[in-house]
């Protein structure tokens, strides 16, 4: 019965330290989200910044698994590139290392409780206020010091090494040097894609290690093996992705197996400078004294990783290389409709989601903006057969996008079930209104589809002054649509007064157009039916430029 309840004590200890750990990092990802991905795409114009950039992200947000699976989502987007990508996450593995140390030296050689509840003193009242930033830092706060409470429950609850048959068959499998760092490195893959935590693990290892229960040499196989089972979030997270993404994934996986692979012909005599170093520096030797083992084991972690992207980075081109080959492109899937971001899933914030969304927003917008040209292509195509395969693109266009504004509608409240800060609150209202507004444009140029079906099966034929007024009306929408895509791509650059004189312009025209139509019924200048049809594609395309005026509103509205 004891045993039992030690057993569920250690699971209980391990899943706190997880969720301080989570709420600690996403908290920390919401305080710096909207900086990350400037700094993402400002420092990794060159390996050497990109892995600078991936140290710093991930010390930042105290998540390697969060670095990486943004990257991939940025690689899915288009912002980096395959190289970028594979130097960024290179840092992202150096950057975790902080982790390592702060649990290596604050959770062993401090007394926890000085500062662990004081810490939760702060942070609770924090988690409280109305406002959300203050909120996020209380959020972090707390479980910054959750870390340390479930880490002294650990400490607590695993009990010294006794002549057990456990004890006996961990130094049985210790006893085979470079099988057992195989099997101890096999075991912290499989509980490291189990766990998904990689510093979870890793304070469970120290904690064991503290205890007497692994050795120094052991431990650090199974933290070799830990780099490879931490590979896993990035690959499941771009299985959904372009083939970029999946790319940036493989390469992430190949990166860290390799460098596990050298570092095991290496492994003795890493292991021995860092014992004589420690016993020189502290006087404290890992190999024999497990009080000494933590400070050890961090210092084996940062070492790798860090020599790793040393000799790794000049390579990046050919693992770029290698995993291209990999995944070579596929021409049929590029021509088939699909979503092109948010298919990877929710990222680890609403910050990096609502972003995928907006990427994918612009495709959104694209589209229309395409099926309108095809809608001014077609009012002057007299070809049967050309005419036929215009308006079935068209249909085509308006049935995806029916589809894409729910697959976006839907992502956006995944996304609005979690924990928002008030500016991606604002981001997702917008983009509510943004989708809707893009699907009515697509709607209204399936009504201008009507008028010019209903023309065709009445046989009206328009005179060359309706159609040079049409064109004209098409050529100011075409500017509107223009401008709304490209505001909603570059919007920091662009003033909503651009598109405010383009929606205006569009309806003094469609107001001299209904004044002067009116004359002409009046006049006979034209039939009625053909002035009906006239009349419903200006006022069809008025709301078009309305359409996009308030997507680009929303837009501004949203930064």
């Amino acid at each position: 019965m004891q045993e039992i309840t030690i057993l569920l004590t250690i699971a209980g200890a391990s899943a706190l330290f997880l969720f301080g750990m989570k709420l600690m990092s996403e908290s920390l990802q919401k305080i710096f989200g909207d900086k990350l991905r400037g700094i993402l795409t400002s420092m990794s114009t060159n390996k050497v910044k990109g892995v600078f950039a991936g140290i710093f992200i991930t010390a930042l947000v105290q998540s390697s698994s969060a670095t990486t699976v943004m990257v991939v989502s940025f690689v899915n987007a288009g912002i980096l590139r395959l190289v970028e990508a594979v130097s960024i996450i290179m840092g992202a593995n150096i950057g975790t290392t902080l982790t390592s140390w702060i649990i290596a030296v604050f959770g062993f050689h401090v007394d926890i409780a000085l500062f662990a509840l004081p810490l939760i003193g702060i942070g609770i009242p924090f988690i409280f206020s109305n406002n959300r930033k203050i909120k996020n830092y209380g959020e972090a706060i707390l479980g910054f010091a959750l870390l340390f409470v479930a880490l002294g429950f650990l400490k607590n609850t695993i009990p010294d090494p006794q002549n057990t048959w456990l004890s006996g068959t961990i130094n049985f499998l210790s006893s085979y040097r470079y099988v057992s760092y195989l099997l101890f490195a096999a075991t912290g893959v499989v509980i490291t894609i189990f766990i998904k935590s990689s510093n979870a693990i890793f304070a469970l290892t120290l904690v064991l290690c503290f205890k007497g229960w692994l050795g120094f040499d052991m431990a650090a196989s199974m933290i070799l093996g830990m780099n490879v089972g931490s590979t896993i979030a990035a690959i499941t997270a771009s299985r959904e992705a372009n083939i970029t993404a999946r790319r940036a994934a493989l390469a992430h996986l190949f990166f860290n197996l390799a460098g596990v692979i050298w570092m095991f012909v290496a492994l003795p005599f890493v292991l021995s400078g860092i014992q004589k170093l420690c016993i020189s520096v502290a006087g404290a030797d890992p190999m024999t004294n497990p009080k000494a083992v933590p400070v050890a084991l961090a210092l084996f972690h940062t070492l790798f990783n860090v020599v790793n992207a040393i000799l790794l980075t000049g390579f990046s081109k050919r693992i770029s290389r290698v995993v291209i080959k990999k995944f070579p492109y596929s021409n049929l899937s590029d021509e088939e409709f699909n979503l092109k971001h948010i298919k990877i899933g929710l990222l680890s914030t609403p910050e990096a989601s609502i972003f995928q969304a907006k990427r994918e927003t612009i495709v959104f917008a694209e589209s229309v903006r395409k099926m309108f040209r095809n809608i001014e292509k077609l009012f002057s195509e007299r070809d049967e057969k050309t005419y036929n395969l215009l308006k079935s693109k068209i249909e085509k266009a308006e049935e995806y996008s029916d589809l894409i504004e729910k697959e976006i509608a839907a992502y956006l409240t995944k996304v609005g079930e979690g924990r928002l800060s008030e500016s991606s609150s604002k981001s997702i209202r917008a983009l509510y209104k943004m989708i809707d507004d893009i699907e009515s444009i697509a709607d209204s140029c399936m009504n201008i589809l009507g008028a010019f079906e209903r023309k065709r099966k009445a046989k009206i034929e328009f005179t060359g002054h309706i159609v040079t007024n049409v064109l004209l009306m098409f050529n100011m929408v075409n500017e509107a649509l223009d401008t709304m895509v490209t505001m909603l791509t570059h919007d920091e650059e662009l003033p909503l007064s651009l598109a405010q004189k383009t929606e205006k312009e569009i309806n003094n025209y469609r107001d001299i157009l209904k004044s002067e139509h009116l004359n002409n019924l009046e006049k006979g200048v034209y039939k009625y039916d053909a002035g009906i049809i006239y009349n419903d594609i200006i006022s069809q395309c008025e709301r078009i430029g309305d359409y996009a005026f308030n997507v680009a509103e929303s837009q501004k509205s949203s930064t």
